[in-house]
């Protein structure tokens, strides 16, 4: 289990003109809580976090905070940014324990082809792109994949049908819909186009099934 080591200033002053302050001098205000303790206002070194996310595993990187009372293994649940410099304003980190299974949402990648919906020109809508997931520390994986081979058009597919890693399990509703074959324009075009090739086949059937009952009727009448 690789972690991510960021030293953590404690006591911090509170308020929006010592966060400016903070930010100014290239560090980012912070605040550390869960497993039962009191939260600590912190703040990190803004490149040592930068670095620390900087991987596969993204804004789920385990996270070990130095702080003043100990090392703590630690998640970032909830991290702010400036709407147009995209610099991180604030970060929430959660302590966590390794033996015990904590909620993150991780990135839900398609895999496969729905060869259904190609052909019927429809087209695939991907309405959730992050998974919510409950693992282990150790255990979170950096994406979750969900093959789409038996996608049809007008169907959809539920967070129950995802083969999940090992140790690692949907914390959200299973019944929720991560996948829909929609329907475009051109498979109302092509659907119309297979109904009128079958009927014309049926079509064809009927009239081959009456010639050879009448080519049968005249071959009795004739014997």
């Amino acid at each position: 289990m690789a972690t991510n080591l960021v030293k953590a200033d404690t006591g911090r002053e509170r308020g929006t003109r010592p966060s400016r302050r903070l930010r100014r001098g290239g560090r980012v205000p912070a605040v550390v809580y869960g497993l039962g303790s009191a939260s600590e206002t912190v703040s990190v070194d803004q490149a040592d976090l930068r670095l620390a996310l900087n991987t596969e595993a993204g804004l789920n990187a385990l996270i070990t905070l130095d702080l003043d009372s100990g090392r703590q293994l630690s998640i970032i649940k909830d991290l702010q940014r400036h709407p147009v410099r995209r610099e991180v304003l604030h970060v929430d980190f959660l302590r966590i324990d390794p033996d015990h299974e904590v909620e993150v949402e991780v990135p839900l990648v398609l895999t496969g082809e729905a060869k259904k919906v190609t052909q019927a020109n429809g087209m695939i809508d991907q309405v959730m792109h992050r998974l919510p997931v409950l693992a282990k520390p150790g255990d979170i994986p950096t994406e979750v994949t969900a093959d789409v081979t038996d996608l049809e058009v007008g169907s959809s597919l539920r967070v129950s049908d995802i083969e999940l890693p090992s140790g690692v399990a949907p914390a959200g509703d299973p019944d929720a819909t991560f996948a829909v074959g929609l329907i475009t324009r051109s498979t109302k075009e092509f659907l119309r186009q297979q109904k009128a090739e079958e009927e014309g086949a049926e079509a064809l059937i009927v009239m081959g099934e009456a010639a050879a009952g009448e080519e049968a009727a005249a071959d009795t009448d004739e014997s």
